[in-house]
C-alpha cells in the first residue's frame, strides 16, 4: 500500500512535502560533497588543506546539531529550526563572494554548515513523527528522493563541469540553497504526541552499553567514508577519469542506496537492524579495498560504487531505526542529532582530517585501506557490544 493511498493513516503523512525536502536537500548534497573538494584544489589548495577544510563541515555536526535539537526541543517549533537554518545556511555560503583567502573560506563554511547541519537531523524527526502511524520502516520510502536528488545533482554537474568552470560552484550552491528554503516553508508539523521526556533521561539513554556501542559503531563508519568524501572526485581524476564519467561513478553509488531504501521496509522487520548495521560495516570494508587496489579497473570500480547502496543506504537506515527505538518522545530530536554529531561530526571530521594526512604521506591507496580497517574495526564492536534479539523483531 503507498503511503499516499488516501486511508486515514496514510493520508496524515505528507509523503510529497517531506520527499520533495530531501530531494532538495540531496541535491544540495550532492553538488557540496564531490566537487567542493575539486573547487578548494582549483584554487591551489594542496591534500593536507583540502583534507583540513572539508572537514569543518563534519566538524560542526559535533556540536551544532545538538545545539539546534536542543532549541527544537524545547521550543516545539521544530519545522521552524528548519526553515530558519536552511535560510541563514544560504546567507553564510554566499559569503564565498568576499574572498578566497584559506581563513575566510574556514569562517564561512564555517557558518554555513553551522546551519546547514541544523535541518536534516531536526526533519529526520519530523518525518519520523508524521510516519508514527505507518512505522519507521516506511522511513526509506521517504528518504529515497534524497538520494534521487544526489543523483541528478553528481550527474548533471559532473557534466556541467566539462565546459564551465568549478568557480561558478558556489553560485550553484547558494541557488539551490535559496530552493530548499522555499521547499522548506511547505513542510508541515507534525501532531504533538508522546510523553514529556526530562533532560535527564537524556544522558540515562546515553549511558547504556548497546547505545555506547551504537554510537561507536556510527563513528567508525563515517570516519572510513572520510577518503571517500574528501577525495574520491580527485582520487579519480589523478587515475584518467574524466568529470564526466565521475558524475556518473558518484550517481552509481546512489542509485545503488536507492534501490535498497526501496526494500528496507521489507528488509528491517525480516532480518532486524542490528544484522543489518553489521551487514553493511563488513561490506564498506570490502567496498575500500576494491577501491584501494582496483581503482584503474572500471568493472571492478563500478562494483564497488554498488557496495554504496550496504555502506550508506542500509547502514543508515539501520542506524536511524536504532536511534529512533532508544530516544523516545521529546528526546527524538536531540536523539537524532546526537547521531548525526557523533556519526558524520565526529567520526566523519577524523576521517577527513587523517585522510588529509594518510594521503600525503603513504598515498591514495593507503588512506583507503585505513577507511576498511575503520569498518572492519565497527563491525567488531558492534558484533560485541550490540545484544542480539531473543526474538525476530526490528532490533
Amino acid at each position: 500500500m503507498s503511503l499516499s493511498s488516501p486511508t486515514a493513516s496514510a493520508a496524515a503523512v505528507p509523503y510529497w512535502r517531506l520527499s520533495s525536502f530531501y530531494l532538495v536537500y540531496f541535491t544540495v548534497t550532492g553538488a557540496f560533497v564531490p566537487y567542493w573538494s575539486v573547487y578548494l584544489k582549483a584554487l591551489g589548495y594542496g591534500a593536507v588543506a583540502i583534507g583540513a577544510l572539508m572537514a569543518l563541515p563534519m566538524a560542526t555536526k559535533v556540536f551544532a546539531p545538538y545545539l539546534w535539537g536542543w532549541l527544537a526541543d524545547r521550543t516545539g517549533r521544530r519545522v521552524g529550526v528548519i526553515q530558519l537554518a536552511t535560510l541563514l545556511a544560504g546567507i553564510a555560503l554566499a559569503g564565498v563572494a568576499l574572498g578566497h583567502g584559506v581563513w575566510w573560506l574556514a569562517v564561512v563554511v564555517t557558518a554555513f554548515s553551522f546551519f546547514w547541519n541544523a535541518a536534516l537531523p531536526q526533519f529526520e524527526a519530523v518525518t519520523l513523527s508524521h510516519l508514527r502511524h505507518r512505522g519507521e520502516h516506511y522511513y526509506s520510502l521517504v528518504r529515497l528522493w534524497g538520494s534521487i536528488g544526489f543523483i541528478l545533482s553528481a550527474l548533471c554537474l559532473g557534466w556541467l563541469f566539462d565546459w564551465l568552470s568549478i568557480t561558478w560552484l558556489p553560485a550553484i550552491l547558494v541557488g539551490l540553497l535559496a530552493w530548499l528554503w522555499i521547499a522548506s516553508l511547505g513542510v508541515p508539523a507534525p501532531v504533538a504526541t508522546g510523553t514529556v521526556v526530562g533532560d535527564h533521561s537524556l544522558g540515562a539513554v546515553v549511558r547504556q552499553p548497546a547505545v555506547l556501542a551504537l554510537l561507536a559503531v556510527c563513528f567508525l563508519m563515517q570516519a572510513s567514508h572520510g577518503p571517500y568524501y574528501s577525495f574520491f572526485t580527485l582520487y579519480l581524476r589523478e587515475n584518467g577519469y574524466g568529470s564526466g564519467i565521475t558524475g556518473v561513478l558518484w550517481s552509481l553509488g546512489v542509485l545503488a542506496e536507492v534501490g535498497v531504501f526501496l526494500l528496507m521496509h521489507r528488509l528491517l522487520p525480516r532480518f532486524g537492524a542490528r544484522r543489518l548495521l553489521l551487514f553493511a560495516t563488513l561490506v564498506t570494508a570490502v567496498r575500500w579495498v576494491l577501491i584501494a587496489g582496483w581503482v584503474r579497473d572500471l568493472p571492478l570500480l563500478v562494483f564497488g560504487q554498488t557496495l554504496h547502496a550496504a555502506s550508506y543506504g542500509i547502514y543508515h537506515a539501520a542506524a536511524i531505526s536504532l536511534i529512533h527505538k532508544h530516544f523516545p518522545g521529546r528526546l527524538q530530536g536531540r536523539g537524532q542529532a546526537l547521531y548525526s554529531s557523533v556519526s558524520f561530526g565526529l567520526g566523519g571530521a577524523f576521517g577527513s582530517i587523517v585522510s588529509g594526512y594518510v594521503w600525503s604521506g603513504l598515498g591514495p591507496a593507503d588512506t583507503y585501506l585505513v577507511g576498511a580497517g575503520f569498518a572492519l574495526l565497527g563491525a567488531a564492536i558492534g558484533y560485541w557490544g550490540l545484544p542480539a534479539p531473543a526474538v525476530r523483531a526490528p532490533y
